[in-house]
Order: structure tokens, then sequence, then C-alpha cells
């Protein structure tokens, strides 16, 4: 739960005077207690404490709206924040209508009907610059960047935080979205903005996986710094995404029937290869068969394609799979051979550690772990072992990945508590 696109703010009414009708999450906040519901309301891991003040990032999605209901439920004072994010303007306005402004209006109607107030936060230069810039040059570099771990550290937890400090300073202190994560702050107080000790011997907040393991979040939230952590609020960290759906339903919201939002971030109704077309164009170059040096056919671009993919390569006597490119000749390998005992993808070099509890949390050299090098359900045991200085490591998966390609993220965990995350470099034997 998070950000869309554009439009000009305009609060949602004031909430009404005391003769007003319940709101849904009045006539249900006890039950919820009850439940255990308001757990991932807490103010610190579980003693369901509220009257926190709270920017609840509202997205007009389903889960954003649910979880605005459930802070409000645990006594928290919320705001609801829309964040204004590029894209529009930099595709000529080809849809005909912008593809935000439907959500836009949801929002506002999950803010009447909550009664709290909607405000619009323009982000369009942080998001270009922290987020879509770079995702461009890492993709240009044959790279598989992954904007959604940028945008929540970036954006939603680190441009838009900065934007609350400088306009209401003192004023929010936690951050809620629609996320399906848990946080836990240590008991004892509040942690330190390093996300060192706490105050009382607490030490830094924990980000824990949801009850719902397929729609478990924390892979996209693992950029995150401890101070971020420990600011953010997961109102639906305890709950599956059929309790959700449920509790929209029985609180009438306008969001209730929405579909979930699929793909990038930033890319909304556009496929991923017009935004790369739009942005690098095209630069056709060789397909060539890993084993044999033989020129396939040809490609639009290195750019177009990943490690491990299958679909769109249009080559007859298949399947054929992308194996590895050379960013350098333009040139795209591939293989039929892609699952042979002698090409296991299990191996690769990864850094620019982020350990979510700080670096007195980083894992001991050769460590046992779990990790995921992509969001979903599927985990892997693992081999952490650092390398020279410990800026750069090797992980070892106790299994055979498909795809582990430069750029993307590896996210580790030590059951269901996530320690962080680094960026794979390439493979002893995966492909570049």
């Amino acid at each position: 739960g998070g950000g869309g696109g554009g439009g000009a703010a305009r609060a949602a009414p004031a909430a009404p005077g005391p003769a007003a009708a319940p709101r849904p999450w009045e006539l249900r906040q006890g039950e919820w207690g009850r439940l255990g519901w308001l757990r991932g309301c807490s103010a610190a891991g579980g003693g369901g404490a509220g009257g926190e003040r709270v920017a609840v990032l509202l997205s007009g999605g389903v889960d954003s709206s649910v979880a605005l209901q459930l802070a409000l439920a645990a006594g928290h004072r919320c705001t609801a924040f829309y964040l204004q994010i590029w894209f529009q303007e930099d595709f000529r306005n080809f849809w005909g209508e912008c593809p935000w402004e439907e959500d836009l209006a949801f929002a506002r109607g999950v803010c009447e009907r909550a009664g709290v107030e909607l405000r619009v936060v323009p982000l369009t230069d942080d998001y270009w610059g922290k987020v879509v810039s770079h995702s461009l040059a890492e993709i240009r570099r044959g790279r598989t960047p992954n904007p959604d771990m940028l945008c929540n550290s970036r954006v939603k937890f680190g441009a838009f935080q900065a934007y609350l400090d400088a306009t209401y300073p003192g004023e929010f202190s936690r951050i809620a979205s629609g996320h399906y994560a848990r946080s836990e702050r240590p008991p004892g107080g509040r942690v330190r903005d390093g996300g060192g000790g706490g105050e009382g011997g607490g030490g830094a907040a924990a980000l824990l996986m949801s009850a719902d393991r397929e729609k478990d979040q924390t892979y996209f939230l693992a950029g995150l710094s401890p101070a971020q952590v420990e600011r953010a609020m997961f109102p639906l960290g305890v709950l599956t995404k059929p309790q959700v759906r449920d509790l929209a339903q029985e609180c009438g919201l306008p969001t209730m029937d929405r579909k979930d939002s699929q793909g990038i971030c930033f890319l909304g109704k556009v496929k991923f290869s017009e935004f790369v077309e739009e942005h690098l164009g095209r630069w056709p170059g060789l397909i060539v068969e890993e084993e044999t040096g033989e020129a396939q056919g040809f490609h639009r671009g290195v750019w177009f394609h990943t490690i491990g993919q299958r679909q769109g390569l249009r080559l007859p006597d298949g399947p054929w799979y992308v194996v590895r490119k050379d960013v350098d000749t333009n040139t795209v390998y591939v293989s039929r051979q892609y699952y042979s005992q002698e090409k296991r993808r299990d191996t690769f070099l990864c850094g620019g550690f982020n350990w979510l509890e700080g670096e007195a949390a980083r894992p001991a050299d050769g460590a046992r772990l779990q990790c995921k090098v992509r969001h979903g359900p599927a985990i892997y045991d693992c081999t952490l072992e650092y390398l020279g200085d410990g800026s750069t490591g090797r992980v070892r998966l106790d299994g055979n990945d498909q795809g582990l390609a430069a750029g993307q993220y590896c996210v580790f965990y030590e059951g269901r508590r996530c320690l962080g995350s680094a960026v794979m470099l390439g493979g002893a034997r995966a492909g570049d």
C-alpha cells in the first residue's frame, strides 16, 4: 500500500459530530481486538497500545484501506497520505485518461467513510531521481534491478518520511502501510535513529514475515534502514489476504472488490517492454547458442531479456532459455540444456549488504541461513561466506534456481525474521 500518481490535493470532509453514525472500524474494534487482529498496530510488538500519531500511506487499493481501518481501531490518530509520483507526463498521456485518477477517487472514498483527512504529497522528482533513473541505468547495463525495493526504502519510507519531518516536524511518530509484513519494536522504549540499542537496552526493531506466506512482502522491505523499520507500522502483518478481503466486505469499503495491482511499482498499466523501449530504444543483436556459438536469431536489445527467461525469444525447436548476456557485444546467449547438472545455478556473489537491525546483527561468516532470490513463498536454506573485507560475499543455495541475475536482490532470513538484503553481482555457475 502506498503511492499513486497525480491529482490535486483535496481534503476529505472533516469527521462528523457525535450524532453521526458510527464508522465501520468503530463497530468492530472490540471484536478485532479480541481476535488479536490489532497486534500489527501496537506500539511495541503486541501490547495493543494505541494513541500514536500515524501517517497512513493510502494507495486506493484494498490492502491499504483495511490497514487504515485497523490503525484507527487500535486507537491511533491517523491522517492518510496519497503519494503523487512520476509517470503520466513521460508517456505523453497515451492512455486517454490518467491511470491513477481512479486510485485517488477510491482513496478519497475510503477516507470519507473512515472520517479521516486525505492529503496528496507530490514526490514526482524524488521518484524519478531515486527509483526510475537508477532502474534505467541498471537495465542499460544488462542488469535486473528491482524498482519495488527502491520505492519502499527511498520513497515510501525515505522521501516521504523526510517530507513529513520537514512539513510536520514532530507530528507523526509512525508511518503505516498496507504491506504484508510485521514490525516488532523491542520493549523498553524507542530505538535510536541509528538502530543500535534502544533506551533501556531494547535493541533494534525487527522485521518479521507476515501470517500470509503467499502474500508476504518482507522481500520488498529488506532494503529499509534500521530507523525506517523502527518507525514503520504494518497493520496487515497478522492477517491473511482472505481475511483482509473479508474485513473490507464487513466494513463496506469502496475498495472491497478492487483487484490487486500487479507488476513493477511505477509502470501502472504499461508493459515493461514498452517502458524500456520508450527510454532505451532498440539495439538489435544476435541470439547465440551457448554450447555451439551458433547464431539462432535476433533480439531487439539485451535490456529486454533476463537470465532464465523463456518467453519472448521466438526461436524454433525450443524451449530455449537465456543463460547470459554480453552487454559489450550486445549478445544474448541461450541454451536448451538449462537444467542440466553441470549448469546448476546454486551459487552467486553479492554485495551492498543492508542489515535491518544494524551492523551489529550481521550474521557470522559461514552462517547457515535462509534466503529468497525473488518475491514469493519460495525460500532456500543457504550458507553465507564473506570475501575479502566482508563487503562482498558468496551465497551457496541448498537448491538449484532457474534465474540468478546480476542486479537482483537476495534477502536473508533466520526463521521468520528478515535479517536484510544484498545485491547479486553474478555467480560462479550462474551466468552474469
